[in-house]
């Protein structure tokens, strides 16, 4: 959410939680690798959103989902769950979706990416959108995340309109093993400030150019509106990783897993979704989204 070439290098953390039936276990192989001169252009990336985005049109919500979905895609469906399985088991829907990309971002390695955007339900506003792209052996794009936040879509630039794209990493890691133990320990860093200040330690460590959504505010365009964004989340979160790719350059990686607070005296639970850039001054948040969940029943 495709000329063969020689294999990946990707180094992966899958380890997807059980939570009663409705979890599936998850084990992402070692995919075959872009070659090291690959460009390192968003505009693919947006591209295959955009591709898909056509299919949800052409084919119905269930048979694009399916047909632009990598074997390990997952859902928050609300726990991970293999995409296929999920979308699968679906009934076919006359559901009008649309949405698209409005900005974007890729490994210098062109082999990671992710788009983000707003869509419309049956020609109401609906929210935003968020997917995590893979390039895949044949050359194409799969999606291997596809969850959003209910940012205010208001407002958005309309379809069609030129795609942002993000500024490429400072540097990289030199292989995506060493970049995904180097991730690991900056999601440790920011999983110990926030057990005590989230907002303080997200300004930590967020990008210059970074977004954190989340609530159903519009997503921040400015700075001052990224910590009007933090301010609305419980002033304590827990945070537990439960996966995560690296590109082959090591300049970027995307992570998941749960979150867990307490706010006025009711404890509350979600997923965060984040993407990691390797800037000159090491791994910054490149992107985080916090998705609550339900209560339980």
């Amino acid at each position: 959410m495709l000329k063969a070439a020689a294999r990946r290098n990707w180094t992966t953390i899958w380890a997807v939680r059980k939570a009663g039936a409705t979890a599936a276990a998850l084990a992402l192989a070692l995919a075959a690798a872009q070659p090291a001169h690959a460009a390192s252009d968003p505009a693919p990336v947006a591209a295959a959103e955009r591709a898909f985005a056509a299919d949800g049109l052409a084919l119905g919500i269930k048979d694009s989902f399916l047909k632009h979905a990598a074997p390990e895609a997952i859902v928050l469906n609300p726990e991970p769950q293999l995409a296929r399985a999920v979308y699968g088991a679906a009934a076919a829907s006359k559901t009008r979706l649309v949405w698209w990309p409005l900005w974007a971002g890729i490994a210098k390695s062109g082999d990671l990416g992710f788009t983000t955007g707003p869509y419309t339900v049956n020609g109401e506003p609906g929210a935003w959108y968020f997917t995590v792209w893979a390039r895949q052996p044949d050359g194409g794009w799969k999606w291997l995340l596809d969850a959003g936040p209910p940012s205010d879509p208001a407002g958005a630039a309309p379809q069609g309109s030129a795609v942002a794209y993000a500024r490429p990493s400072g540097r990289s890691a030199g292989s995506p093993a060493k970049a995904m133990a180097q991730v690991a320990r900056a999601e440790a860093g920011l999983a110990a400030a926030a057990r005590s200040d989230a907002k303080a330690a997200y300004l930590a460590i967020v990008a210059g150019d970074g977004r954190v959504v989340g609530s159903k505010s519009k997503p921040p365009a400015s700075r001052a509106e990224l910590e009007a964004e933090l301010a609305t989340r419980p002033q304590a979160i827990s945070f537990s990783p439960l996966g995560g790719l690296a590109s082959s350059a090591g300049d970027l990686a995307w992570t998941y897993g749960m979150a867990a607070w307490t706010a006025d005296g009711k404890a509350g639970r979600g997923h965060y979704v984040r993407i990691w850039r390797n800037d000159a001054r090491g791994w910054r948040l490149l992107f985080d989204e916090l998705l609550p969940l339900p209560p339980r029943s």
